[in-house]
């Protein structure tokens, strides 16, 4: 080979490698999450409910706030109040972050779950909770548009059913994307470690 061919070589491959540094050093650094990783794979946060004050919302009031997401209701025997009390401790082990913290209960029961029980009944729990209601309608197609599934058993004549429903809590950024599922086996732990990592997360552009 003739030394400016080798010269001309040199200098390409010293070009990829800058190009290739450069690269790397742009590239943003992926958080170690402990939870579920569904960025890409789950819908942003959009519904339109009436929260627990009476009031329309909709996905887009939350934002600026990270936002955990469950499906419930208040006649829940068991899960819900664990949830509810978990996510409670959790956002206590947060700390000040905390504050950028908002659980959303999203009732799967509007027959029996008006505005002001729910208000009462998330209040019980934490203060940074909201309630959700909305028509039978509005919830199923929010439950369809996260995979969630929940099936109401029949009255048994008294005003009394249970309704039997899905448990993962859907983690958004402040941004309202999807970022994390935390399913009923997940730890305090994780849930604390990686909603530290999602509220000191900047906005994305």
């Amino acid at each position: 080979m003739k030394p400016s061919t080798c010269r001309r070589v040199a200098l390409a491959l010293i070009a990829l490698l800058a190009l290739a540094t450069l690269s790397a050093c742009q590239r943003e650094p992926q958080p170690e999450w402990r939870l579920t990783d569904v960025s890409g794979h789950l819908p942003d946060l959009d519904f339109k409910l009436t929260d627990d004050n009476g009031k329309t919302v909709t996905g887009a009031d939350f934002k600026g706030k990270v936002t955990l997401m469950y499906f419930g209701y208040t006649h829940c025997p068991d899960v819900c109040p664990l949830t509810l009390t978990q996510l409670h401790v959790v956002l206590d082990r947060l700390g000040a972050p905390a504050d950028k913290v908002r659980i959303l209960f999203v009732s799967v029961d509007p027959k029996r779950d008006t505005p002001a029980i729910m208000h009462d009944y998330v209040n019980a729990f934490d203060k940074r909770a909201v309630g959700l209601v909305g028509s039978d309608a509005d919830v199923e197609a929010l439950a369809k548009r996260y995979r969630s599934a929940f099936t109401r058993e029949p009255d048994r004549g008294d005003g009394s059913y249970e309704v039997s429903h899905s448990s993962a809590i859907y983690l958004f950024d402040s941004e309202g994307k999807a970022r994390l599922l935390a399913t009923p086996s997940a730890s305090q732990d994780d849930i604390v470690h990686d909603l530290h990592l999602l509220t000191s997360l900047e906005a994305s552009p």
